[in-house]
């Protein structure tokens, strides 16, 4: 096998851009494998966490299998908790958007369910978000019109029946 070369710490920003730029040019795997390299180095690196998860959830829609696991991994070392918490809510918004993108058959619920998770998540940001910062806001915004457009709703609750003995 082949041994993975070290970046210099010095190239580190540059790396970072180029990262964005690969998540700009639709090439998540690029990006992911950017930010491995920063981490590698330097493992507690926020920018490259956060740019490592918005790279990993970039893929959802390309049908990539991105595990829950592999996620709440990176959630977990974003150290400010209003990152971490808007964070997770953008994992579940583009959960389901994935869903919606997909069209299988229920796909409109799971998406309807990721969607009210993500704006539970906006909801808890918005109550520790920074002055100023209205992103959480925006996104609980973007989530519920999605919700209205699409004409989602919760998956219906099957009614068993008892039976006596």
């Amino acid at each position: 096998m082949f041994e993975i070369k070290p970046l210099s710490k010095e190239s580190i920003p540059a790396a970072l851009e180029k990262a964005m730029r690969y998540r700009l040019l639709n090439e998540p795997g690029d990006a992911e494998s950017i930010c491995h390299d920063v981490l590698r180095i330097d493992s507690e690196n926020q920018q490259a966490l956060v740019t490592l998860l918005l790279a990993m959830t970039d893929r959802f829609a390309r049908g990539y299998a991105i595990g829950d696991t592999q996620i709440r991994e990176v959630l977990a070392r974003i150290r400010d908790e209003y990152e971490r918490t808007y964070y997770s809510g953008i994992v579940c918004e583009r959960r389901a958007k994935a869903q919606l993108h997909q069209g299988s058959p229920g796909s409109k619920f799971a998406a309807y369910e990721w969607l009210r998770e993500a704006m539970e998540w906006f909801e808890k940001a918005e109550s520790i978000r920074p002055h100023g910062n209205d992103d959480a806001i925006l996104r609980w915004n973007t989530c519920a019109r999605m919700i209205m457009n699409n004409h989602l709703s919760p998956r219906p609750v099957e009614e068993v029946e008892q039976f006596l003995e």
